[in-house]
């Protein structure tokens, strides 16, 4: 969608965005570690797009979102959480405070990807998305905490924030949100726009408007043990081949026909040892498993797509830049791309590196970069991975 670019021109600096420290001693002193309030983090800032739009975007059924409205009678009230997509109506309610999420701005908006990867001082492979939460005046989520870190950049009005490190983390039963049910904050701030606040995993935070207001949260992939095992298997699942045959000549009659029997229990668990993986499996994996676009992201090709011959021209003239929805990610199992392995000659190595960090390639490096990279670029274009970038 076409939006107006609120996102300042220039991008702040590093040291601007992290309220005068560097990336190093930020991730030294507080990655993970506690919460750093960051005012006028991104001085200028009002969001990425105009109220309208965001309620565009609410009610699209491609774009995941969330409506939340708080109940009347205190936190342990009747809560209301509606899915997406959203409906015009729902959106210009005021009788109760409420808010709308829309998940994957980033995917939508132009201004919001460039906003995310502001924050590539963290490995791309952790990071998730960009959200933005609009609320009336006293909305917000509740009470909750977060099994990931999170940037909370304000957009236009304001938002009190409370926070605590509480050991307390009982849940209001029933609510369709997690939502704790002995807050205690022992800090409380009121963010303006360009405001930031950083949250490390599990510190608990309620953020309320005061007025209508935007929230810009950067969010990180977190994946559970079990979801990295679960996911790991089911790859694994396709990969392995395991030889032989239950078999057993040697059966000898039990007095009872129900029993599974102990030499059936030894042969199988022999057949199962043959399960094993190395490094290189899990290399080949955390590639894969961190590329693979979410349930929701589809690509398209372009309407009109250019011939090799016109896409070599334009991106000779005007670089190469990668879609929103692509995940380009490399380790010492190679590159991955949407879930998929890449191969290519080595001598290719350092401008695809270029190209993952980047996530674009200046018009400089292909004005006499190899076929092969020419043709890999223009078959990923006629996928809708990426394509010439914007003069």
């Amino acid at each position: 969608m076409n939006s107006p670019a609120h996102l300042p021109t220039r991008l702040p600096s590093l040291e601007t965005l992290l309220g005068g420290l560097s990336a190093r001693a930020f991730l030294a002193e507080y990655w993970q570690k506690k919460p750093l309030l960051i005012r006028q983090a991104v001085p200028g800032f009002s969001g990425v797009l105009e109220r309208d739009e965001l309620f565009e975007l609410a009610c699209d059924a491609d774009v995941e979102s969330r409506y939340i409205r708080l109940p009347a009678d205190g936190l342990e009230g009747e809560w209301t959480l509606e899915h997406g997509p959203q409906s015009r109506g729902r959106l210009r309610g005021r009788k109760q405070p409420w808010t709308v999420l829309v998940q994957g701005l980033n995917l939508w908006v132009p201004e919001g990807d460039r906003l995310l990867h502001c924050f590539d001082f963290i490995p791309q492979a952790r990071l998730d998305d960009l959200m933005v939460s609009y609320a009336v005046d006293g909305g917000g989520v509740g009470p909750h905490f977060d099994n990931y870190d999170v940037f909370l950049l304000q957009g236009t009005g304001k938002r009190r924030w409370q926070i605590s490190d509480q050991a307390d983390r009982t849940l209001i039963e029933g609510a369709p949100l997690r939502i704790l049910k002995n807050f205690q904050p022992t800090e409380d701030w009121v963010l303006e726009p360009g405001d930031m606040l950083y949250l490390p995993p599990h510190w608990a935070h309620n953020g309320i408007a005061i007025g209508e207001c935007t929230t810009y949260s950067i969010g990180f992939r977190s994946p559970t043990a079990q979801e990295l095992g679960s996911e790991f298997l089911g790859w694994l699942q396709e990969r392995i081949q395991l030889d032989g045959i239950y078999t057993d000549p040697d059966l000898e009659l039990q007095q009872n026909s129900a029993e599974i029997g102990s030499r059936m229990v030894d042969q199988i668990e022999g057949m199962l040892s043959g399960i094993r993986w190395s490094r290189a499996d899990i290399e080949e994996f955390v590639g894969a498993y961190l590329t693979e676009p979410k349930a929701h992201v589809f690509f398209e090709p372009p309407e009109q797509t250019l011939s090799r011959k016109a896409f070599e021209r334009a991106v000779r003239a005007r670089g190469f830049a990668l879609d929103a929805r692509s995940l380009l990610l490399f380790s010492a199992a190679g590159f991955h791309l949407n879930g998929e392995p890449l191969e290519f000659a080595p001598v290719l190595h350092d401008a695809m590196a270029k190209l993952a960090h980047q996530r674009s390639l200046p018009a400089e490096d292909l004005a006499a970069c190899p076929t092969e990279l020419l043709d890999m670029l223009h078959d990923w274009y006629e996928s809708g991975f990426g394509a010439p970038a914007a003069s």
